[in-house]
C-alpha cells in the first residue's frame, strides 16, 4: 500500500482509526490551500446552483496558520508573497501575527 499511487478511502479510514491520525486532513488542507480562485460572480452562480452546503468564510486550521506564519518568520516568504500565493487577506494575516506572535 505504501508504494501505491492511490488508496481506497475505506482503507484510509481504517488506517486513520488504527493509527489515531486523520489522514483525510492532509487532503482537505491541500484543497483549501491550492484550490483555484474564482471570480466572485462565478462563485455566487456556482453556489446558487449547487446542492452542497454553503460556507460563509474560508476555513483555516491551526496547522495551516502555523505553516504560513512559519514561512513568514523563517524568511522563506514575505507577507506579500503569502497574500498572493495563498489568497489570504492582509487583515487576516495580521490578525494571525498578533494572535500567535508569542508562539514564534
Amino acid at each position: 500500500m505504501y508504494t501505491n499511487k492511490s488508496i481506497d478511502s475505506q482503507m484510509l479510514l481504517k488506517w486513520s482509526k488504527l493509527l489515531e491520525y486523520d489522514f483525510f486532513r492532509i487532503y482537505s488542507q491541500h484543497m483549501i490551500l491550492f484550490a483555484p480562485c474564482m471570480a466572485d460572480d462565478q462563485k455566487n452562480q456556482q453556489v446558487e446552483n449547487s446542492l452542497l452546503p454553503k460556507f460563509r468564510k474560508s476555513l483555516y486550521t491551526k496547522e495551516i496558520i502555523n505553516f504560513m506564519l512559519d514561512q513568514y518568520t523563517s524568511g522563506e516568504m514575505s507577507k506579500q508573497e503569502i497574500y498572493e500565493k495563498y489568497n489570504i487577506p492582509k487583515s487576516t494575516f495580521h490578525k494571525w501575527l498578533d494572535k500567535y506572535n508569542n508562539e514564534f
